[in-house]
């Protein structure tokens, strides 16, 4: 009953009302405010400071800077070669696997299209239809910055509004599409290992998504629009490892694969918690 009432209710509430108000909230830098709010979330999510740049809690100028506070040098390792793929955040892998007849699995029963995920782009679904997927859901208490698996140059990004469901393990059991139905945004990469897109979902209460090369992006969006970097006098080009987004608030991030090459790694499986920097995959 408790279960049914916690989605029936993420229909019924104003989200983007709701998720614009809690990001005001973040983003006050008054210090009555922003110290009781960081210090009561880092005690309610058990948050290990031991492992953050700027231990301080009272040290940080709003929640959003603490929430996507930077950890200290060396404390996510990279694992493997070149040519081995690592996790691109912390959390747990909400699924994973073979993207079949153009279909993510989301949950026990429910999947959603890559084309929908993308945008409704078919010729940009059509590079993914055989490929591979992972799905990392990013808990209150994980560190909320997004790397790259692998190295690559950046070809597109696309804004795709939509709606803020909680992006926890129950409502993706529960909401058909739902990462597909979240507000998003595409990464299109080129890399050595063929096309990559990185997905950051939007979610309730989420103040916002940021880019390393773009800022702040989302919210702040009423309709889709997508910017080609193609062409671009200095193009963005990250190596693997290197930060290239980041969540106010946590959700999700959704890395697809092209097919035949990626071999994703055996001993990951829904519900594994894990790390950036640890082996995802190994290219072909």
């Amino acid at each position: 009953m408790r279960d049914a009432l916690f989605i029936l209710m993420q229909y019924l509430v104003p989200q983007h009302l709701v998720s614009r108000l809690v990001g005001r909230l973040a983003n006050s830098r008054r210090p009555f405010i922003k110290n009781r709010f960081i210090g009561w979330f880092a005690k309610r999510y058990s948050v290990n400071m031991a492992e953050a740049a700027q231990s301080d809690l009272a040290a940080y100028d709003n929640f959003n800077s603490f929430f996507t506070r930077a950890l200290k040098p060396g404390a996510r390792p990279l694992s493997g070669t070149a040519r081995d793929l690592i996790c691109p955040a912390d959390g747990a892998i909400s699924q994973l696997g073979a993207i079949e007849d153009g279909a993510i699995l989301q949950a026990k029963g429910k999947q959603f299209t890559v084309q929908a995920l993308l945008g409704a782009d078919p010729l940009l679904a059509q590079a993914f239809v055989g490929g591979s997927f992972v799905t990392v859901y990013l808990s209150p208490r994980d560190y909320h910055r997004v790397h790259m698996p692998v190295s690559g140059q950046l070809r597109k990004m696309i804004y795709v509004p939509g709606q803020l469901f909680s992006v926890n393990k129950l409502t993706s059991e529960r909401v058909d599409g739902l990462f597909a139905r979240n507000e998003r945004l595409v990464c299109l990469f080129d890399t050595d290992l063929g096309p990559m897109a990185l997905v950051l979902v939007g979610a309730m209460i989420v103040a916002g998504i940021e880019t390393v090369w773009s800022g702040h992006v989302c919210p702040g969006q009423s309709l889709p629009f997508e910017v080609d970097y193609t062409e671009a006098q200095n193009p963005v080009v990250l190596q693997k490892g290197d930060e290239m987004g980041r969540f106010k608030l946590g959700s999700t991030v959704v890395a697809l694969f092209g097919p035949e090459k990626v071999n994703l790694n055996p001993q990951l499986s829904a519900g594994s918690a894990v790390s950036m920097g640890q082996l995802l995959g190994t290219g072909r």
